[in-house]
């Protein structure tokens, strides 16, 4: 397996911040993220690697290798994270994890991450930043996507007239967020309602200003569906100004969710094409 390519960065754990009861940031460094570069967009994506405990893969490590050469029920398990931030002179990638206690997989590993501590990252990807020409910005959101959200407020220009719908769970997981735009923030508190229930009413009830708009809208498969079709046929927003997709699938973990996802999404496709023709 000596002759199979690297095709990670392998970081190493810098520091850990609890930002909020449902949050924790992580700070992840090294010179194995020498290769690692962004180019200008506020929802730069990595897949985190995680390998199964116990099992001997390839040497030198390659996700294609484990594909290549081992059974898929012991293939690593990916998991995709938002960039919150990227420091190119430090060689330092922050990362900020949902989590809620022992469900999943990430955020238990972002809970027990201690300096020191290796990881593997597969990326960037990304396809959005948000247009300086537009009349105004719109950004709706759940927990997942707080962090490509707040990147992307940063990015705004001064005086740039944004307009925010941010769903969590209760007051305690607001975080401060900075930005040089007029940004009217508005946070919503989920309590014991389906995830993105308070968002989809929110967006319906919202007065849209007279100007072109730039939207970005992500979150659970399921609101996000509705809030497109909202978007595309009762709005009527060009496609081309919608950065619209779900990051997950609320009784799914990423896996099955990713099997899913193009059949799901070539679905919404077709409805809302029939719709705009009806």
């Amino acid at each position: 397996m000596a002759d199979k390519p690297v095709d990670h960065h392998r970081g190493i754990v810098q520091r850990t911040e609890r930002l909020s009861p449902h949050m924790v940031r992580v700070v992840v460094g090294g010179d194995g993220l020498a290769g690692f570069a962004t180019f200008g967009l506020t929802d730069h994506y990595v897949k985190i690697v995680f390998p199964y405990e116990g099992v001997e893969y390839p040497r030198p490590f390659s996700v294609k290798a484990c594909r290549e050469t081992m059974p898929r029920e012991v293939w690593p398990r990916l998991r995709t994270y938002t960039v919150r931030a990227w420091d190119p002179d430090a060689l330092e990638l922050t990362l900020d994890f949902v989590v809620h206690g022992d469900e999943g997989l990430a955020g238990p590993w972002a809970e027990r991450a201690a300096p020191g501590d290796e990881v593997f990252l597969l990326g960037p990807g990304g396809g959005y930043a948000p247009d300086p020409g537009a009349g105004w910005h719109l950004m709706v959101g759940d927990e997942s996507a707080l962090p490509a959200i707040a990147a992307s407020l940063e990015a705004l220009p001064d005086g740039t007239l944004a307009y925010v719908l941010i769903e969590v769970e209760g007051p305690q997981d607001e975080l401060k967020l900075g930005t040089a735009a007029e940004a009217h923030v508005t946070w919503l508190y989920r309590g014991d309602r389906p995830v993105g229930e308070r968002l989809v009413k929110a967006v319906r009830e919202l007065e849209f200003p007279d100007a072109d708009v730039h939207a970005f809208v992500h979150g659970e498969a399921g609101f996000v569906k509705e809030l497109r079709r909202h978007l595309r046929v009762e709005r009527a927003i060009p496609l081309e100004r919608l950065s619209i997709s779900g990051y997950w699938r609320r009784g799914v973990d990423d896996e099955a969710w990713r099997a899913v996802k193009r059949d799901w999404n070539k679905k919404v496709e077709a409805e809302e094409a029939a719709a705009l023709a009806s």
